[in-house]
């Protein structure tokens, strides 16, 4: 979850939707979701609707300075509580002298939310982090790692009372990855596509919502390769090479990579003939998540698993250009698939 020193967007939320608001919100960092959700949230709730009007303030940074930010948060709220400037695009602010001056004593009647987008706060200023923090709340958002978009994804549809299963997950993360915004967007849909009387989310539903093939994906492509199923792993590469946008090296070498890294540690497992024992040696959230490695186990000899990371290294580095100035991503997903079966 995105922090900055055990300040998350849970605990930010649960205080406002409490109520609590805070002089100041710095929210920066690369993952735009929640610093939009949180800022969202202060332009709807923070104010009554009729109180809008002379007490809500939006501000963009390509078209402010520091300066007239800091006089707008100066003003006193008419006929309300609070008011609220909001600082869009904040990245765009050079000097922030004046802004660093009014967070040493910020107005308690003001919510001042600035939103620092695609980076944060230049580490040399620290007198004026220091500033943010003593204000009141900084917050850093920061990309969502692909291994954590499936919990997401599942908290996510529990909120709105919509099950999932494992796979149909997996499809999602897979073909939608971690732009939060994209993703939330698209599971929106498919909530909308739901029945009132069956609200799950199933392979099917995904493939008719999403686009993405319940039978030819990089979620089969995978258990294919754990099984050793030769046959439908070479059904699965040669549809990808007729739709493209159906997988390629990109979206299942890190998830490749993920699994191998994690069976190497199942075969050093001290009771790795128990699938629960191996469940709880990988930290996995149950005993039916150790079930293919378990199977890779049988498959996959230590020696050939230590074999296949260095395998995976080397083809992502060439997939990124280095040492391969002609071998098109296809041919290297192909020769990867050879090497790991073989």
């Amino acid at each position: 979850m995105a922090e900055t020193k055990n300040v998350t967007f849970d605990s930010i939320m649960k205080d406002l939707q409490a109520g609590k608001y805070a002089p100041v919100y710095y929210l920066m960092g690369d993952e735009s979701y929640y610093i939009d959700k949180i800022a969202d949230y202060i332009a709807e709730h923070a104010l009554a609707p009729e109180e809008r009007d002379f007490n809500q303030t939006i501000m963009f940074g390509s078209d402010v300075n520091a300066s007239q930010i800091a006089d707008a948060a100066r003003r006193y709220p008419m006929m309300a509580e609070r008011q609220v400037v909001i600082v869009k695009e904040a990245q765009n602010i050079k000097n922030t002298e004046a802004l660093e001056k009014y967070m040493k004593q910020p107005l308690q009647s003001t919510v001042l939310v600035i939103c620092h987008k695609n980076g944060k706060i230049d580490g040399r200023k620290r007198e004026y982090v220091k500033a943010v923090q003593q204000a009141g709340i900084l917050f850093e958002s920061v990309k969502m790692r692909e291994k954590d978009l499936p919990a997401f994804i599942e908290s996510y549809l529990k909120q709105r009372h919509v099950a999932i299963d494992a796979k149909s997950t997996q499809l999602i993360a897979d073909a939608i990855g971690a732009d939060l915004g994209r993703l939330t967007s698209e599971l929106d849909k498919v909530l909308l596509s739901l029945p009132e009387n069956n609200r799950k989310i199933t392979p099917q539903v995904v493939e008719d919502q999403i686009g993405v093939s319940k039978d030819f994906n990089s979620f089969e492509l995978r258990d294919a390769i754990v099984s050793r199923n030769i046959y439908k792993v070479n059904q699965i590469i040669n549809y990808f090479d007729k739709n493209p946008k159906a997988g390629s090296i990109y979206s299942f070498l890190p998830m490749l990579f993920n699994y191998f890294q994690n069976l190497m540690l199942a075969h050093y497992c001290p009771q790795k003939q128990s699938q629960e024992a191996v469940a709880q040696w990988l930290e996995l959230r149950s005993p039916w998540a150790a079930k293919d490695y378990m199977t890779g186990m049988r498959n996959y000899t230590p020696l050939k698993v230590m074999q296949i990371i260095s395998q995976l290294r080397e083809i992502d580095a060439k997939s990124k250009g280095l040492d391969n100035p002609n071998t098109p991503p296809g041919e290297l997903m192909k020769e990867l698939i050879f090497y790991i079966l073989h």
